[in-house]
């Protein structure tokens, strides 16, 4: 049987084109030792066989149950579990330009946030992963436009009279997801999914439906990538950034991305999830104020970005989250050499 699904521990830069540049990074970065959070990979030719054929491969479900099972297993954690369950990420790890949005917090219903905030200090946290979830899976996969979400929220913030999302508290919260609920419902007369095992095969489904969209297609077509290239999909273990206010998520540029010139340079946001940090909507902090927020984080972040560019002597760009003082690395990638290069 054709192999499609492949640990983080297996593989690297040598297969990446099944792996995509995002899990064979995630698979170096690992065989490494560096802090990644456990997970696999869906390879681009399960998405290959998809586009040619309008289904799955045979044999992908069960190839991914396994690595899930195991998965389970390393983390102690069952995806659907009403006590503290597992939660996953879902992207896309295309070699190729463009990409489908990340979903995030795969996992939860109605049930399980309540596990998940069980205590008075989570309870927030929990419930602020599941609005988070259902926008994105509502948006990215059940294919409802994301600006309705963003302006329930919108009006949500003005009406309570605070800065942004992160002010808003728990009822808010809870209020919050029944309205994107509310808003699916209206829009696709389709239910959120409460099933995670559903979820989880949905989110897959759409990276591998959105590799062949108008959004994948024409970054492809300007890079001049090959039509049929397909798309891998990564799956991984939720580490959170929004849990409390010594966590959060930043990108990190080893040397400056506008000159070259020599150094660390990025962007950090406290008690945030990496989306947070693109998105524009909260304020980040330069990366030098994680030296004083968290001085320990960043010694070890400095420690694996400087592993990285000794191991491979490129220059790196890397996504990062700390959960309550523990850094785990996201994602690594080559950056433009083009400026350092010329100077």
């Amino acid at each position: 049987m054709e192999r499609y699904v492949y640990d983080f521990t297996e593989g690297g830069p040598d297969i990446a084109g099944l792996l995509g540049d995002k899990g064979a990074g995630l698979a170096e970065m690992t065989r490494l030792g560096l802090p990644v959070p456990p997970g696999f990979t869906v390879t681009s030719e399960a998405c290959r066989v998809f586009m040619a054929t309008g289904a799955p491969p045979g044999g992908l479900e069960e190839q991914i149950a396994h690595h899930l099972a195991a998965l389970e297993r390393a983390t102690g954690k069952r995806l659907g579990q009403v006590d503290d369950p597992l939660l996953l990420s879902v992207r896309s790890g295309a070699l190729s330009p463009g990409r489908s949005d990340t979903v995030l917090d795969v996992g939860l219903n109605d049930l399980s946030v309540l596990g998940l905030g069980k205590t008075p200090e989570r309870e927030r946290f929990a419930w602020d992963s599941y609005r988070r979830l259902v926008h994105m899976f509502g948006s990215t996969i059940m294919g409802v436009d994301g600006s309705l979400f963003e302006d329930v929220m919108g009006r949500l913030v003005r009406r309570r009279a605070v800065a942004d999302d992160s002010r808003l508290d728990n009822v808010d919260l809870i209020r919050l997801v029944q309205s994107f609920k509310d808003l699916i419902v209206e829009r696709t007369g389709e239910e959120f999914p409460q099933d995670p095992a559903e979820q989880l095969r949905r989110a897959v489904l759409a990276v591998f439906t959105a590799s062949d969209g108008e959004r994948a297609r024409g970054p492809r077509h300007r890079e001049r990538v090959p039509e049929h290239v397909g798309t891998a999909v990564t799956v991984q273990t939720m580490v959170f950034g929004n849990l409390a206010p010594d966590s959060g998520s930043g990108i990190v540029f080893v040397r400056d991305p506008a000159t070259g010139r020599p150094g660390v340079h990025g962007d950090y946001l406290p008690n945030a999830q990496g989306e947070d940090v693109v998105a524009g909507i909260r304020t980040t902090l330069p990366l030098e104020r994680l030296a004083e927020l968290d001085p320990a984080a960043y010694g070890r972040l400095r420690d694996c970005v400087d592993r990285l560019e000794a191991e491979h002597e490129d220059l790196y760009a890397v996504e990062f989250t700390i959960e309550r003082g523990t850094l785990w690395m996201l994602e690594a990638r080559v950056g433009d050499r083009a400026v350092s290069d010329a100077l």
